[in-house]
């Protein structure tokens, strides 16, 4: 606060000796008992010179802490001019002093009946209602001094201070309510917090995870798209945003999302979300019967090829291409998918030039594949070789068998696994889901091997 305003008011040695004679000076304080109060000046007009002499006096009495004396001097002032509220709030203050809080409040709200923006009296209230712990009232009653006088500036951190209390409170109550699974609580406390924090990002962030728990998606997407306008770095939104517009199959505001994420902190979470969206955005241009494999309780020799060619792309172009002749693929939906593994060797046509792409897949088929793909890599990668030359033990199959070498390709590589009692099922037929799961071990064992 500014020096004037929570100065002793000292007087003129004069004025106080011609007003009050009869009563013993009050000591000097050499330091304040109560700093932090404010002086009650009386404004011009208000009060004469003896007025100003009682108040001067009362107040010298109760910064030496002698709060009888101070009561004394301003209730002889009041008695001399009842109109006197400076004099009614320096006795507030001496029952601020005293502890007695709700005397202080109703003496200081008997000032503000009269003149609603006396400073003086704004204040003592604010520090009764501090005194209280009736945190936001003070915060009000401090707010409308500042409304009066903007350079208080230590009213002002006060107010800061009480500000970021409460919402530490709030946020604090919001957490405990949001852990409990209270979450009509919680969104409620935040909702507190954020009414005094407007431009709070977390808060944003914070409600808009609440919203998501309720089930209230849409309320959650405008908090967190909130939450990025008032803090672009928010990188927790950007993810949140993402997750969610994935979820809505929106693949393209996704991928926007996780893209500006990965712009302010790059990290190899987001890489491999935007490789997921980016997929299933391809996935989602691709013909319905594809989109259908995973569902599919047995796929077919071109169900198999589309799998293949979509998700290994890069390593069927590995491959030498061969000229092959397919002659009855003309117009499957599968048919550019067909030629690649045709061409590649992975699945080749029968010996008539057919393809067959309807033909059910067994578990041999499979392998044949698998042994193919796995083969064609390791022709450039000396660490995958050995999975070429293991023999791994199968019940149903001995190493004479016609599908054993494929079989234990596929079995070393870890990209086919054996049933119970370790046993292939050479001539089970392959659902897609199994043949989704084989295809996309295959591409991670070709990507994290490298």
């Amino acid at each position: 606060m500014r020096a004037k305003r929570l100065a002793l008011g000292l007087v003129t040695a004069s004025c106080i000796a011609a007003a009050c004679a009869a009563r013993p000076a009050p000591p000097v304080a050499v330091s304040p008992a109560f700093p932090d109060f404010m002086y009650p000046t009386i404004p011009p007009g208000l009060g004469g010179a003896s007025d100003l002499a009682r108040v001067d006096r009362g107040w010298r009495f109760l910064q030496a802490k002698d709060l009888r004396g101070a009561d004394l001097e301003f209730g002889a002032a009041l008695k001399r001019t009842p109109a006197l509220y400076p004099a009614r709030a320096g006795s507030a203050y001496v029952a601020l002093a005293g502890a007695a809080f709700d005397q202080a409040l109703g003496a200081f709200d008997a000032v503000l009946r009269t003149a609603p923006a006396y400073v003086p009296a704004l204040i003592g209230r604010g520090q009764t209602l501090l005194a209280m712990k009736r945190d936001a009232a003070a915060v009000e009653t401090f707010e409308a001094a500042l409304a009066v006088d903007a350079s208080l500036t230590e009213v002002r951190r006060i107010v800061d201070v009480l500000r970021f209390r409460g919402l530490q409170d709030l946020i604090e109550t919001a957490r405990t309510a949001t852990a409990a699974d209270r979450l009509s609580e919680a969104a409620a406390a935040y909702e507190r917090a954020l009414a005094a924090s407007p431009d709070s990002a977390f808060l944003h962030r914070e409600l808009a995870l609440v919203a998501l728990r309720q089930g209230n998606i849409d309320v959650a997407l405008i908090r967190f798209r909130r939450a990025v306008e008032l803090d672009p770095a928010d990188t927790a939104s950007l993810i949140q945003i993402g997750e969610v517009l994935e979820g809505r199959q929106d693949l393209a505001g996704a991928e926007a999302a996780y893209r500006q994420a990965a712009s302010i902190d790059p990290s190899a979470d987001l890489s491999a979300r935007l490789a997921v969206i980016a997929e299933r955005a391809r996935d989602a241009q691709l013909p319905a019967e594809f989109r259908a494999i995973p569902a599919s309780a047995q796929i077919a020799r071109g169900d198999l090829a589309a799998l293949i060619g979509i998700r290994l792309e890069d390593v069927l172009r590995l491959a030498p291409a061969r000229e092959v002749v397919v002659t009855d693929v003309a117009g499957h939906w599968a048919a550019s998918w067909i030629a690649a593994v045709a061409r590649a060797g992975v699945i080749e046509p029968f010996a008539n030039h057919t393809f067959q792409p309807g033909a059910p897949i067994t578990r041999a088929d499979l392998a044949s594949a698998v042994s193919r793909i796995v083969t064609l890599v390791a022709a450039n990668r000396p660490e995958l070789r050995p999975h070429l030359t293991a023999r791994p033990t199968i019940a149903d199959m001995s190493a004479g068998h016609l599908t054993y070498p494929a079989a234990s390709v596929a079995v070393a590589s870890g990209v086919m696994s054996l049933a119970a009692g370790n046993r292939f099922d050479v001539a089970r037929p392959v659902s897609g889901a199994e043949a989704a799961d084989v295809v996309l071990r295959l591409r991670d064992l070709t990507i994290t091997q490298r």
